[in-house]
């Protein structure tokens, strides 16, 4: 259940996307009514999806708050960088910045995993982690860089997708290919930490 509340801003993008994308005609005059003049009707879905990504976002922090008066700095995070690149779309009615926004967001967070361990020796996974597994040091360090380099990869393979395949394609790999990939990634690492929980409780 966590996990559909965590994507529901990316669901919800992919759904308003689809939907606009069935009713240009209608998408067009909503989104010429909320954004202004001067709007192409092929614009019109991924304006609005983007609209909605952003309203979600915000809906989960409020959610969020008001059920635990507290809310994660990843989902301020979040907000902030949907706010800036979604937001840019929206004013400029440019697709090219809401295209860069998962980009940002992974890069953030592969920067974030490699710079705190090499300036200032802290190991973030080890950090949200070892209260629940313990695993030989090394191990450790290999689970960081191997997020490290998976987010800075798939920040790239998203540009790869958004700037040779159409639109579309693009808004179908933000949903299915990333969360795939991100499956795939998770589960190849639970396989190679269970060999190396079990050799450190044995």
């Amino acid at each position: 259940m966590k996990i559909l509340f965590d994507l529901l801003p990316v669901i919800l993008f992919f759904v308003a996307y689809k939907f606009a994308g069935h009713d240009p005609a209608t998408a067009h005059d909503l989104a010429t009514r909320l954004l202004g003049e001067g709007i192409q009707a092929t614009q019109a879905p991924i304006l609005i999806a983007t609209a909605v990504a952003i309203l979600a976002t915000a809906g989960q922090i409020a959610w969020v708050w008001f059920r635990h008066r507290k809310v994660d700095t990843m989902l301020w995070v979040s907000l902030a960088i949907i706010v800036v690149f979604g937001g840019a779309t929206l004013f400029f009615h440019n697709p090219t910045f809401i295209k860069w926004k998962p980009t940002a967001l992974y890069w953030l967070f592969g920067i974030t995993l490699a710079g705190s361990e090499l300036l200032f020796r802290r190991n973030l996974i080890r950090k949200m982690l070892e209260a629940q597994v313990r695993l030989p040091e090394p191990v450790w360090a290999r689970l960081s860089h191997a997020w490290a380099a998976f987010f800075l990869g798939m920040g790239v393979l998203n540009l790869y997708v958004a700037y040779n395949f159409s639109e579309e394609a693009w808004v179908n790999f933000k949903l299915f290919g990333g969360m795939g990939l991100m499956l795939l990634f998770v589960l190849a690492q639970g396989l190679y930490l269970s060999k190396h929980i079990q050799e450190e409780t044995s």
